[in-house]
């Protein structure tokens, strides 16, 4: 058994320094916009569209939308709210909110093969004619500058889409245990700094500002119409036709209000689309399961596995230590996460929880086949 648990230790200690050495280094929480110099402007600011698809928003508009219809760009923008079907007033709301610049336009009947925001975007992007086009959730607040920011930066850097990660509510105890590592598992399933090597292509749909000729390159929303992870292959369209990608972090200009009070709200948002993220493959979810119990698992199993048997066999110190040191890499690594959300670097040591819940998250969006309304 001495040998086993040596084995399995030193797998899992492997595991963490290949995350560590990894290249782009996607555990760190990097790149973040606001930490980089912000661009010149360009000579000339080209128009805009953005559009937000919403249903049932009549929390979140209050804040989001005046805060969209007050952005300082210098060029000529507009909004167009996509209703999607709302039954609490959120067309009311939106055009009593909106002010001048804002059109609010009736969501029409979901057309079989599309799913709801893939057909709202389309809706939205009816009749456009702007070289550029903001897609943003209604849930997602912007910083007064931060269209002005993503299109100097697109300009300057020829980017056929720029993406920010909004900053997520990271407030209720479930938030705190499981919002830094739903982050930073997204870093490393796709890496911010290597969004433009082949099969790495990736954007955050909270906030995706976009060339509307590489949209039309692409094949528009339709190339998308069925796909529930929508950002990540809008982002593969677009690099497959040769356009320039960025995602970044946000710290503060863009962020999401979203709340996640309870571990069921996170459960249900996790479970929606993480068999989809596995291909509906079984054969993936039993590669993920186990990858987690390999890296996550079996450090604390071995430390407290080990400890408990050294008082038979003085051997078993060797495998307890081995699990420690393999848990404090793994919270090493971690570490940058809870600190982006302002939390203390301790509670990286949490990480084989919030792995192991997540796993039943996987497990559960598996079993349920990914068929759920989510209309």
């Amino acid at each position: 058994m001495l040998w086993t648990l040596l084995a399995l230790g030193f797998i899992a200690l492997g595991g963490w320094l290949w995350v560590l050495f990894r290249e782009g280094r996607p555990w760190d929480m990097t790149p973040v916009a606001e930490d980089v110099p912000a661009p010149p402007e360009p000579a000339a600011w080209p128009a805009v569209r953005i559009v937000v698809p919403a249903r049932n928003e009549t929390d979140s508009l209050p804040r989001t939308l005046p805060a969209l219809a007050s952005q300082d760009y210098p060029g000529t923008w507009s909004i167009v709210v996509v209703d999607d079907r709302s039954t609490d007033g959120t067309a009311d709301l939106a055009r009593k909110l909106g002010g001048t610049r804002t059109t609010v336009l009736p969501g029409k009947s979901l057309p079989q093969g599309w799913v709801g925001k893939v057909w709202a975007l389309e809706q939205g992007m009816e009749a456009a004619a702007e070289p550029f086009v903001l897609l943003t959730d209604a849930d997602i607040l912007h910083a007064p500058g931060s269209l002005r920011r993503l299109v100097a930066e697109s300009e300057r850097d020829r980017l056929a889409l720029n993406s920010r990660m909004a900053r997520l509510r990271c407030e209720s105890a479930a938030e705190h245990l499981l919002i830094p590592p739903f982050v930073w598992f997204f870093n490393l399933l796709y890496p911010m700094r290597r969004v433009n090597d082949p099969g790495r292509a990736a954007a955050a749909g909270g906030c995706v500002l976009l060339r509307r000729d590489a949209l039309e390159k692409a094949g528009g929303f339709g190339s998308i119409r069925g796909e529930l992870i929508d950002d990540v292959n809008l982002a593969r369209g677009v690099r497959k036709a040769g356009g320039t990608l960025r995602l970044s972090l946000s710290r503060s200009d863009v962020r999401s209000l979203r709340e996640y009070e309870t571990l069921g709200q996170i459960w249900r948002m996790v479970r929606r689309t993480a068999f989809t993220e596995l291909g509906r493959s079984w054969v993936r979810v039993l590669g993920a399961l186990l990858s987690i119990l390999l890296m996550f698992g079996v450090p604390p199993i071995l430390l407290a596995s080990g400890s408990a048997l050294a008082a038979l066999d003085l051997r078993y110190l060797g495998a307890a230590g081995l699990g420690l040191f393999s848990w404090a890499a793994m919270a090493a690594v971690h570490a940058p996460a809870p600190r982006f959300f302002g939390l203390s670097g301790l509670r990286a040591w949490m990480l084989p929880l919030a792995a192991s819940l997540f796993a039943l998250m996987t497990l559960d969006s598996a079993l349920r086949g990914g068929r759920e309304d989510w209309r």
